[in-house]
């Protein structure tokens, strides 16, 4: 189904570039927003939006699809970007004191003053995120977008933007966000940028599509004119009557055209998209917004599993860890290593760990991977190795062994060191009390605390720098309900609420400050359970979850953005049978509050330094 971009598109690639207009209307905002995220220079930003768009036009007919035209034109704001910063590095440094103008340093006044202390704190606070947080912060607060556009524009999940949005505003004081909204004001887009941008279109050529029986939003081109010369005059109005409207009926699904100097916008009547103009001043609060409950069925609802591409190789009791954005699966009682692209949802061989091995456990510390303990087949002795990979380079490197060698075990790492708790010496032997502590940093190890419970085939998770060990057995037959949660810093366990569901074998990733404990078995011999179950550690309480589709222990879970890889494992007791299966779970993600409810009248601080030092109250 073509989409109202796929409509315009269309109208430019047969020769009517003023229809361009509509779609830099669109996306002007978020792209202007996106650019200063990037340059954190409002000059350089609307450059950068200005080139951004004219490169887009040029480069239309490459778009393959056109329904993807918003993360294609972010896709294109990145890159020239990343030119723009290669492009700098290379000159010199041009803006020196002695070069400005005597008379504008003379002609300082306290607003003056107060506006750059003011902006200076914005700049430093949005310099204090990561450019992922930054990004989504402008996005929202300064591009106007909502999380539905920001994920579409980004290619992520509209869960993984909330997240991301919601952890951008706990990283900075309440009082930053209101303020970023008094030192933008007046550095929005010039009125005319769209009819410049319109302009300049004009005179680039693109080779026309052949010729097609009428246009695809069944008015003509005269009509289509009109469309774009009325955004100029505030005194021109079209009657928004639904029997007008239905004279241009557009084909296919419709979406959000957000208004500005082209105020259009798509609306729905018994399900019937149409175009709507605009009477005089747009009204920018909620003007060309579909009702939102037409929209409910086209998004998934609560929690869900969906498939992912299999793993080349099945197997279970694997591990898997996460770099830069990439799964690697790793071991599995064999020596393979696969990497998964979540983006492209495909596999990659990469260099073998040198211990095949299954039953051992990975974490990653400055974005290497260390793969520790572990046997060599089921009921085999536990092992000391400890292997770390580079993905960077794809290589191994061996490392001190742990001082216990041990199979079973579950791994975690907080603040740049890793904490190797439990597991047994063998299979079927009773579950270890010990913690080691690794620090890659010097390669070496130090005895913690033990644990409450000796206990294996568990997992381990990590929510706000304390570790949760949760399932597993204390000796064959017998299992660990119990949650326990150890605190690095201090060194101390503290007992948590039972586990509902008895099980070993089990994996748990965590999720948004939650732990979601995943498939497992009753015991070796017994047949897999598709169970989930989720943890909270804020209220200490446990909720049941939509079951996974294919119950499986001895499998591996990693968690990134809003979603759950269930990764491999064995679909039946010993004798164990591997699988390549890999299902993707995704939590509904709470709603965030709404940002327009900040008050900061009187809240502007002298120096961003101050705020991030102050204690909250």
């Amino acid at each position: 189904m073509q989409t109202e971009d796929g409509s315009i598109i269309h109208e430019c690639l047969n020769g009517r570039p003023q229809a361009f207009g509509v779609l830099v209307d669109k996306y002007k905002a978020g792209i202007y927003a996106f650019a200063y995220a990037e340059l954190r220079d409002f000059q350089d930003a609307q450059d950068m939006t200005q080139e951004v768009f004219l490169q887009a036009y040029r480069d239309l007919r490459s778009l393959r699809r056109r329904e993807s035209f918003a993360f294609w034109l972010y896709r294109i704001a990145y890159r020239r970007c990343v030119q723009w910063f290669r492009a700098r590095s290379k000159r010199v440094d041009r803006d020196f004191v002695e070069d400005q103008d005597p008379r504008a340093i003379d002609n300082l006044s306290l607003d003056f003053y107060r506006d750059g202390q003011r902006d200076e704190s914005v700049r430093e606070a949005l310099d204090s995120l990561s450019e992922t947080y930054r990004e989504v912060l402008m996005l929202h607060y300064f591009g106007g977008m909502t999380i539905k556009d920001i994920a579409s524009a980004l290619g992520v999940s509209p869960g993984a933007i909330g997240m991301r949005l919601s952890r951008a505003r706990a990283q900075i004081k309440e009082e930053m966000i209101p303020m970023m909204g008094t030192a933008f004001e007046g550095q929005r887009l010039q009125a005319g940028f769209t009819f410049r941008i319109v302009e300049a279109v004009k005179r680039i050529k693109i080779h026309p599509m052949p010729r097609t029986a009428g246009l695809p939003w069944g008015i003509s081109l005269a009509t289509g004119i009109t469309l774009i010369f009325m955004s100029f005059s505030p005194y021109l109005s079209v009657s928004r009557s639904p029997s007008f409207a239905n004279s241009f009926l557009l084909p296919g699904r419709t979406a959000v055209l957000k208004t500005g100097e082209i105020p259009v916008s798509i609306l729905k009547y018994s399900e019937i998209p149409f175009i709507a103009m605009d009477q005089g001043k747009v009204d920018n609060k909620g003007a060309g917004r579909i009702n939102e409950q037409s929209n409910l069925l086209l998004a998934p609802q609560g929690d869900t599993w969906t498939n992912a591409s299999d793993m080349p190789t099945a197997r279970g009791a694997l591990s898997a860890s996460i770099v830069d954005g990439k799964i690697y699966a790793v071991g599995g009682g064999v020596d393979v290593v696969e990497e998964y692209d979540p983006s492209t949802n495909t596999w990659t061989t990469k260099a073998p760990i040198p211990t095949a091995r299954g039953a051992f456990s990975t974490a990653v510390v400055n974005g290497k991977i260390y793969a520790m303990g572990g046997s060599a087949g089921p009921g085999g002795a536990g092992i000391r190795n400890l292997e770390e990979y580079d993905p960077s380079s794809d290589t191994w490197k061996i490392k001190t062994p742990m001082p216990t060698g041990r199979t079973d075990l579950s791994i975690s790492a907080v603040n740049a060191k890793i904490y190797a708790m439990g597991g047994s010496r063998s299979g079927g032997s009773p579950g270890l009390k010990i913690v080691e502590e690794y620090d890659p940093a010097t390669d070496t190890w130090a005895r913690k605390a033990d644990m409450p419970v000796g206990r294996f085939a568990f997992s381990t998770s990590v929510v706000d720098d304390k570790i949760y060990a949760i399932g597993g057995a204390q000796v064959p037959g017998t299992y660990a309900l119990s949650v326990d949660e150890y605190d690095p810093a201090t060194d101390t366990w503290t007992r948590k609420a039972d586990m509902p569901s008895p099980r070993l074998y089990i994996s748990t990733s965590s999720m948004d400050g939650k732990i979601y404990v995943v498939g497992g078995a009753l015991s070796p011999v017994a047949a897999p359970l598709s169970t989930v179950e989720e943890y909270d550690p804020a209220s200490d309480t446990w909720t049941r979850k939509p079951d996974m589709p294919t119950a499986r222990m001895l499998l591996a879970t990693v968690a990134m953005d809003d979603r759950i890889y269930a990764i491999g494992g064995s679909i039946t007791g010993l004798p164990f049978t591997g699988v390549s299966t890999v299902e993707v779970y995704r939590a509904e993600p709470a709603p965030l509050p709404d940002p327009s409810t900040v008050n900061t009248e009187g809240k502007l601080p002298d120096v961003w330094g101050k705020i991030k030092s102050a204690p909250s109250h």
